[in-house]
């Protein structure tokens, strides 16, 4: 896991929760992140705020997969490593959530004094999602519970035929 350190190679303030909206974003400098264990750097992680960071592989692979218009990779620096990292910035927020397959689902309410998240999930237990509400979409972020990345059978399938590393996927 990587840790978010919440600001640019310039010392400015970058906010972590910016990755999760399914918005294109431009930022001045690029990311720093640190590394909270050591170990073989893996194709694709997450840091401490489930920010996914990769490696030019996986941007390579979503480039041959003509994903660009699906997806935007942000230049980030991980601290003690050389080689280009990348922040996979999922463009895309679908209500795609299936609630009543999911194994249990809770909405925030004004009651959990939390107005902002109000009509968001809470929690969600057993994911499921509804295939048609995807549309043509093959990675997508699931509105209200975007700390989920969905992607489609072809894009797994294409990620552990090339080895990607760090990966865990999930039927959904």
């Amino acid at each position: 896991m990587l840790k978010q350190k919440d600001i640019d190679e310039h010392g400015q303030g970058v906010d972590p929760w910016l990755f999760d909206k399914g918005k294109a974003i431009h930022l001045a400098g690029r990311p720093i992140l640190g590394i909270s264990h050591l170990g073989i750097p893996l194709d694709f992680s997450l840091t401490e705020l489930a920010t996914p960071v990769v490696t030019e592989r996986v941007v390579s692979l979503f480039q041959s997969l003509e994903l660009e218009k699906e997806v935007q990779f942000i230049p980030a620096q991980v601290e003690g490593r050389s080689e280009p990292y990348f922040i996979l910035n999922v463009l895309q927020v679908i209500r795609c959530i299936d609630d009543a397959r999911c194994e249990e689902v809770a909405y925030w309410t004004p009651e959990d004094g939390e107005p902002e998240l109000v009509g968001k999930y809470q929690k969600v237990y057993g994911l499921k999602v509804d295939p048609a509400r995807l549309g043509d979409a093959n990675i997508c972020r699931p509105w209200g519970w975007t700390g989920a990345i969905i992607v489609t059978e072809r894009i797994k399938l294409a990620m552990d035929d090339a080895g990607i590393t760090g990966t865990r996927f999930r039927e959904a």
